[in-house]
């Protein structure tokens, strides 16, 4: 299948090579020429703007948008909107509002063109192999002309279309605020054992705790894999920053009267974090450099 990817940033760039790998002809656009060529260098060929995009593009035209939340993506959605025929195929895999992606597929749909909402999980190793995403859309049967791209790029059992527009969105929304939850949980048990009375190796706690304990998964294989390289994480700031989907499900569970205690207090946390430093801000902000290559602030 071809399809266009607009974006090559860290997730971007995984998915091109994750598309080529499984056989699939990749149109590649970035503002960023050191990317654009990047994706060459992985197979997918160079678009020089977006008309360029379209004019490489069979019909129905597939784009796949893997651009930064909010602005960005609202421009690029509403240029396609004006370039793109009825039937042609929008992904937005970015992680969108999901109030944004109901007005993504409200300007879409008036055209014809089918709309879809991928929330992308699995960080920047997810994105190159075996990846996790939450898909919404409209079209049912449009999403049939899409599914085996998720099905080669997806873990197995990795990709879940939702339904209605939006649902993709809100459902990596929710996710996220979990993720909050997690990793400060994670990140509190580590800085009990760096102020309690015994002298422990991190890396080595992660690891046995990585190893069939109940608390075992792929964020304390990121930590250990931080700890590796930094055992009592020096060299950081804990100062953890966030992309915003944290306060949106906060938001979204204040609206609807639903408890989140965890999530609410993981978000508070962050902020409390911009103030001072603190051994649960390194972690957090170790795991996040791990999983998703966010920045981190270095002493």
């Amino acid at each position: 299948m071809k399809l266009a990817m607009i974006g090559l940033g860290k997730m971007g760039i995984n998915l091109v090579a994750n598309l080529r790998r499984n056989g699939h002809e990749v149109v590649a656009y970035d503002l960023n020429q050191a990317a654009v060529t990047e994706a060459t260098n992985l197979g997918a060929v160079a678009a020089t703007d977006l008309d360029d995009v379209i004019a490489q593009l069979p019909t129905p035209k597939i784009v796949w948008v893997m651009l930064p939340a909010g602005k960005p993506t609202d421009a690029t959605i509403q240029t396609f909107s004006e370039k793109l025929n009825a039937n042609d195929i929008l992904i937005d895999g970015g992680n969108s509002f999901f109030e944004d992606s109901l007005k993504h597929n409200e300007l879409l749909s008036a055209q014809g063109i089918k709309f879809f909402d991928a929330g992308t999980s699995g960080g920047m190793s997810g994105a190159n192999h075996d990846g996790n995403f939450m898909i919404g859309g409209d079209d049912a049967e449009a999403f049939k002309i899409i599914e085996p791209i998720f099905e080669g790029i997806a873990q197995e059992d990795g990709y879940l279309y939702t339904g209605k527009a939006g649902s993709g969105h809100y459902l990596k929304m929710v996710h996220n605020g979990i993720e909050y939850g997690m990793m400060q949980s994670i990140a509190e048990g580590f800085d009990v054992l760096e102020h309690g009375q015994f002298d422990y190796d991190n890396e080595a706690v992660a690891k046995v705790w990585s190893n069939g304990s109940v608390i075992r998964g792929w964020l304390m294989e990121l930590a250990q894999s931080a700890f590796s390289k930094d055992p009592n994480l020096e060299q950081l700031k804990g100062v953890m920053h966030s992309s915003g989907e944290g306060k949106w499900t906060l938001d979204e569970a204040l609206k609807l009267q639903v408890p989140t205690p965890v999530i609410a207090m993981s978000l508070m946390m962050r902020y409390r974090s911009m103030e001072d430093d603190t051994f649960t801000g390194k972690v957090v902000a170790a795991l996040r450099n791990e999983f998703g290559g966010h920045a981190v602030d270095k002493k």
